[in-house]
């Protein structure tokens, strides 16, 4: 949790840096697209919006570069899951940075057919950068998860 915090941090004195300007990010819709290409299985998609420098964080886990990231998180995590989901606790965007920390939420699929469904939890932050092309790129993304809970076929509650 802590470092989720610091990360928050330092994006918003990234961003409290900035002046904002008319090209200010829209980033709601940036990461609206990215959930959108994940939930699609989309991995060229989901690849194309990752910066050429990412970092990606998750418990132990530090990949860098697109290609260590694209391999070790997208390519393994997206045939695991459906559903994604966030709920924003906050955000902002100027013209050079963006980013949207909260939580998410997540469907695991089962390794085999006779293994229940998983829930997954936890809490993310974004934070996106304006690349040299005036394209937005992820640039940074970090994820805490908390343990899968098995879901129980008959609501969309989960079990504990």
């Amino acid at each position: 949790m802590k470092a989720f915090i610091q990360a928050i941090a330092v994006a918003g004195l990234l961003s409290a840096c900035a002046k904002p300007g008319n090209d200010t990010a829209n980033v709601q819709e940036l990461n609206q697209q990215f959930i959108s290409a994940w939930n699609s299985k989309d991995a060229s998609k989901v690849n194309s919006f990752l910066a050429d420098d990412v970092h990606f964080l998750q418990g132990e886990a530090h990949y860098t570069g697109k290609s260590e990231v694209s391999r070790k998180w997208v390519e393994e995590t997206l045939p695991t899951i459906n559903n994604l989901k966030t709920s924003v606790v906050t955000s902002a965007a100027d013209s050079k940075i963006a980013y949207e920390a909260g939580t998410f939420s997540v469907d695991v699929l089962p390794e085999t057919q006779d293994q229940p469904r998983g829930m997954g939890e936890g809490n993310f932050v974004l934070i996106w950068k304006k690349a040299d092309d005036n394209t937005w790129k992820l640039s940074y993304a970090q994820l805490e998860d908390h343990p899968v809970r098995v879901k129980d076929p008959r609501s969309t509650a989960a079990n504990f």
